[in-house]
């Protein structure tokens, strides 16, 4: 059964959604967030779209994940699991969020980046490449991961600190200030760079 329709589009092709069924917090007649296709959101699980939060293009939401506030999701992302989108942050090209990660703020994920596990990505921080985040790492200020970066464990990326190539990060590993680490750096255990 269908647990949202399409409601008239607005200029720029996108149709705001409207509960068909009660489901997790949503009740039948809730006005959602905006879709540009019926397949942009699951019909199955508890995921949805809130507030003036924006999903289209090849995008998907499904699973019991969320997107709200002003988020946009587009291109060929995926946002799946209990993932929550929130605040301004955009994940496009053919990024993939899920599982209990939080993406969040002004955060940009995009590329072929991927966010999964209870990863948080917070503030300005920008996650592209191949970039991984996983396990309980939070990036955010102004941070930026890129290339095919693996950040996990407790690790915690800040300031305007700058991750790219292969580096590997993880343990309670902390990054912050400026920074900058690259090329097949591997920084583990408690290790502090500011």
């Amino acid at each position: 059964m269908k647990k949202y329709k399409l409601l008239k589009k607005d200029s720029n092709g996108l149709c705001r959604i409207q509960a068909l069924r009660n489901f997790e917090n949503i009740k039948t007649g809730d006005i959602g967030g905006f879709i540009e296709f019926d397949k942009n959101l699951s019909h199955n699980g508890n995921s949805w779209i809130y507030d003036d939060a924006k999903v289209y293009g090849n995008a998907i939401v499904s699973g019991n994940a969320v997107v709200y506030g002003n988020a946009v999701v587009y291109d060929n992302a995926k946002i799946s699991g209990n993932a929550k989108i929130s605040g301004n942050a955009k994940i496009f090209d053919d990024a993939v969020v899920y599982g209990n990660a939080k993406v969040s703020d002004d955060a940009w994920i995009y590329n072929d980046a991927v966010v999964y596990g209870d990863a948080k990505v917070s503030g300005n921080a920008n996650i592209s490449g191949n970039a991984k985040i996983s396990d309980d790492a939070w990036i955010y200020d102004y941070a930026a991961v890129s290339g095919n970066t693996k950040i996990f464990g407790n690790s915690k990326i800040s300031g305007n600190a700058k991750i790219s190539d292969n580096a590997k990060i993880s343990g309670n590993a902390k990054v912050s200030d400026d920074a900058v680490v690259f090329g097949n750096a591997k920084i583990s255990g408690n290790a502090k760079i500011c």
